[in-house]
């Protein structure tokens, strides 16, 4: 389950991929297989969430690590490759590794 805390020494990852509309769902489910075959069984791995554009240009992974080594083992394993590469054939890739600096409520009245 995806954990947003400032105490948590979770490695976040911030992928936006850009895509031509007619593309957009094709992305979502070339990551959605790569996730699905790999990466969710990964040491270290905590969660993904996939976000898509309205306007249907955008693609965005939201994932959670436990740490960065985990995070390159997992990517030396070749089964998602394939749905990888797939995928940079349609899409822009727009890398962010982020930590928690700050997290905000609401206000209470």
């Amino acid at each position: 389950m995806t954990q947003i805390s400032m105490n948590n020494p979770i490695l976040t990852f911030i992928n936006v991929f850009t895509v031509e509309p007619e593309n957009q769902n094709r992305l979502v489910e070339l990551l959605t297989s790569a996730t699905d075959v790999s990466v969710r069984y990964a040491k270290g791995f905590i969660s993904s969430s996939l976000h898509r554009s309205l306007d249907g240009t955008k693609v965005t992974m939201y994932a959670q690590w436990r740490s960065e080594e985990e995070y390159n083992a997992m990517r030396s394993d070749p089964k998602p490759l394939p749905y990888l590469q797939e995928a940079l054939k349609i899409a822009k890739f727009e890398p962010g590794m982020y930590e928690v600096v700050r997290t905000f409520e609401p206000a209470v009245e």
